[in-house]
């Protein structure tokens, strides 16, 4: 879908990341005015390439209040992607990423009200459904955290939902379920699944499940992610909703990783190990309410997401042995 648009200007915390990084990518194309605010904690300069022309970059804290204030002037739209992205990690670090992830938020809020934006789109998560036996999950859910990444992305929600009741900045709040998908990191112990996996097959390496590899996950592409937002930065009656953002079909570990080993022809075995505190078992969405006041629909299945990232990631060992 194409919605070339001059002179609109955009706001993209966490620009360099990876979901980020995308949806920066897609702006420029689209014709917008980017700005990106990224403190490189996770971000990497390599992922702006396509747009680092084009686009005028920040670089700083999300906490840091002046800098905010700078990054929100004349800006139409902010896409609020920056966080501490890990449940994992938010079990061991839970105050540290809570000041990004909640007060950060709090703080970008603030300043995008003071600036007079129009809206915000708040990359929230699924994992504030908790670990809930119905399925799909719908957003009438109440919400069950079982992690402080999960209470903290939604607090982010709560303070979206507040900021447009109380000052009339326009929020959209899309909880997205397991982005993947190029440019996402396998290096960190944190990573996520699908670039662990791809990472460990193509070094032929044995992968890593965390308990018996039966628990399912809806698995979304980046690039439908992307979509999600632009389509979440205009839609009327998209203001003040929570909407899933997923593909919309679940897949166990174990199903995932045989796909993964039949793409890159590996032949490595996986070791099972202790489930993780804080991950829940079982993840599908229900796109109901997308479909309807986003006109979302994923448009990239898991075998053709997969054969992207895979061969995006083979391409970057390419050039790192080349370099």
């Amino acid at each position: 879908m194409s919605r070339k648009q001059g002179g609109r200007t955009a706001l993209v915390t966490g620009g360099a990341g990876f979901i980020g990084s995308h949806l920066t990518d897609r702006l420029v194309e689209e014709g917008w005015t980017v700005r990106v605010l990224d403190d490189f904690s996770s971000g990497r300069e390599r992922n702006l390439t396509r747009s680092a022309a084009r686009i005028e970059l920040l670089r700083g804290d999300l906490r840091d209040e002046a800098l905010l204030a700078r990054a929100v002037r004349d800006v139409e739209v902010v896409f609020h992607q920056a966080a501490v992205p890990s449940v994992p990690r938010s079990v061991a670090e839970p105050l540290r990423t809570n000041a990004v992830n909640v007060t950060g938020t709090l703080g970008l809020l603030e300043a995008a009200r003071q600036a007079g934006a129009r809206r915000l789109v708040f990359a929230a998560s699924s994992s504030a459904y908790g670990d809930t036996i119905e399925l799909p999950k719908v957003e009438t859910m109440p919400a069950s955290p079982r992690s402080p990444y999960a209470l903290q992305k939604y607090a982010g929600e709560v303070y979206c939902r507040l900021y447009q009741e109380l000052y009339g900045l326009e929020t959209v709040a899309l909880r997205y379920f397991n982005i993947f998908g190029p440019r996402q990191d396998p290096a960190s112990e944190y990573a996520a699944v699908i670039p662990r996996f791809i990472t460990s097959c193509l070094g032929e390496a044995a992968p890593c499940i965390y308990g018996d590899g039966e628990q399912t996950r809806d698995f979304t592409y980046v690039a439908d992610a992307v979509e999600a937002n632009l389509l979440a930065a205009d839609a009327p009656r998209a203001s003040g909703a929570v909407m899933n953002v997923a593909g919309g079909r679940r897949v166990s570990l174990n199903e995932l990783l045989g796909t993964i080993l039949e793409l890159t022809e590996a032949d490595v075995q996986a070791i099972y190990e202790a489930e993780r505190p804080g991950d829940v078992r079982d993840s599908l969405a229900d796109l109901g309410r997308a479909r309807e006041l986003l006109g979302y629909a994923p448009q990239v299945d898991l075998r053709t997401g997969l054969s992207r990232t895979i061969e995006s990631v083979r391409k970057l060992d390419e050039e790192a042995e080349s370099a």
